[in-house]
């Protein structure tokens, strides 16, 4: 797939403190990109540089063969995680003028602002200020405003936050049109779920540098070692002595057993102990979800064997 972003070994320091080290990654037309990582991990201002609200001291950002202040920011769009519409301004008049801001055709804007607010169930709320507006409605005005213009790349900076399960599987839906359409998609979210469900490629940045880069296939197989949850009452000691188990965690008479990397499971289940008691088994590798946890908290519960490329 085509390149459209391209940051580049981009490092920024506020006085002495660095808080991007060497960060790497690409986004591609047609491709959900997460960059992930804890609160203060450098995630924001990985994107305040990409959208040219700071400029990194090293490094490049290249977005359509253009550079730093040459970028045309008409062809981005964004939701930050900070809405900042106005709050006394009609919902239509605060979409047609962020689409002039674009550049954008008026009557081409407006038509879709029509569409799109039946789509995400804000029809007949043209009028309607953003004040009036529950926090998940707003939210749905804030993604209009961040495609109205049909962007080539879209910067979505936890999208999912506010909203209902109804209206999450609706962001859904639209932001996975949109790629298969060709628009780049870089998300944000600490959802790992949504993220695990959604995303092509993600980026994980912790302390400022890069800690995981690539499909999601190949993180979970590079980074993410099975497990295997025991139904069953059980002794953890019994567990524990289990060959190529790492550790074991015990809620009641769930048992998760943690396995030692590249391990086979079709050959491990054939060497479980008589004894063990199993009323139901399950085999699967560790979700996206742990592997955030273990490198946000420093667990180091996961056996790295190096970068998944992309």
């Amino acid at each position: 797939m085509e390149v459209l972003l391209t940051v580049k070994e981009i490092e920024k320091s506020f006085k002495d403190k660095k808080v991007l080290k060497n960060i790497t990654f690409e986004v591609r037309k047609g491709e959900i990109m997460a960059i992930l990582g804890p609160n203060g991990a450098g995630k924001s201002t990985t994107i305040r540089n990409i959208m040219g609200i700071m400029y990194p001291d090293n490094g490049a950002i290249t977005f359509h063969q253009h550079n730093g202040k040459g970028i045309p920011r008409n062809k981005i769009g964004y939701l930050p995680e900070e809405r900042g519409l106005y709050q006394n301004v009609k919902v239509m008049d605060i979409l047609l003028y962020l689409a002039e801001l674009k550049g954008y055709p008026l009557d081409k804007a407006k038509e879709r602002a029509l569409m799109y607010l039946k789509k995400f169930d804000l029809e007949g709320k043209e009028k309607v200020s953003v004040e009036e507006l529950s926090k998940g409605m707003g939210q749905k005005v804030q993604f209009i405003s961040s495609i109205i213009h049909e962007p080539e790349l879209l910067i979505l900076d936890e999208p999912f936050s506010g909203l209902d399960p109804v209206s999450q599987e609706l962001f859904k839906k639209e932001i996975r049109s949109l790629a298969d359409n060709g628009t780049a998609i870089l998300l944000s979210s600490h959802q790992m779920n949504l993220v695990e469900e959604m995303c092509d490629r993600l980026f994980m940045i912790q302390n400022g540098q890069k800690v995981i880069y690539g499909t999601l296939d190949d993180v979970k197989t590079q980074y993410a070692n099975f497990k295997c949850t025991i139904y069953g009452n059980n002794n953890i000691a019994d567990l524990e002595r289990i060959s190529h188990v790492q550790r074991v965690e015990q809620e009641g008479d769930t048992s998760t057993l943690y396995l030692d990397k590249d391990v086979v499971p079709n050959t491990w289940l054939k060497e479980l102990p008589e004894n063990i008691l199993i009323q139901e088994l399950k085999i699967n590798r560790i979700s996206l979800h742990e592997i955030f946890i273990d490198i946000a908290t420093n667990k180091n519960l996961i056996q790295e064997e190096g970068d998944a490329n992309a």
